[in-house]
């Protein structure tokens, strides 16, 4: 079914409900991408870190794609501290379908309740 890349803003600056980050501090988008890093991904997901994903008034931000076949989504207002675990649920989840549509039960809770957009596959 090919690879999938999941995505992570790396320049959020700001979790959903909290001021944006100090400049002392890392950002909340970096701070997400360890804690992705730090698990164990699934096969054939790749974590890559990009500079924005334009969902900034929604907090720490990541993005699944798949390949020509798949559709794409963005989903927003992750939280570096305890999400890691679900998004990469989700991205195996994504992984194991053809067309990226995973049944809406079956995605996880942060998936169903934060996304921001769902592009259509680029093959027609």
């Amino acid at each position: 079914m090919g690879g999938v890349s999941l995505m992570i803003c790396t320049t959020c600056r700001r979790v959903a409900g909290e001021p944006d980050a100090s400049e002392s501090e890392a950002c909340p988008g970096a701070r997400l991408y360890a804690a992705l890093s730090a698990l164990p991904c699934p096969e054939g997901v790749t974590l890559r870190p990009v500079e924005c994903l334009s969902a900034c008034s929604r907090g720490c931000a990541v993005a699944l794609s798949g390949g020509a076949e798949r559709w794409s989504y963005v989903y927003a207002e992750m939280d570096p501290a305890v999400d890691a675990p679900e998004i990469l649920a989700g991205a195996a989840r994504y992984g194991a379908t053809a067309d990226g549509l995973v049944p809406w039960r079956e995605r996880p809770e942060i998936f169903r309740k934060r996304s921001v957009a769902r592009l259509p596959p680029q093959a027609v």
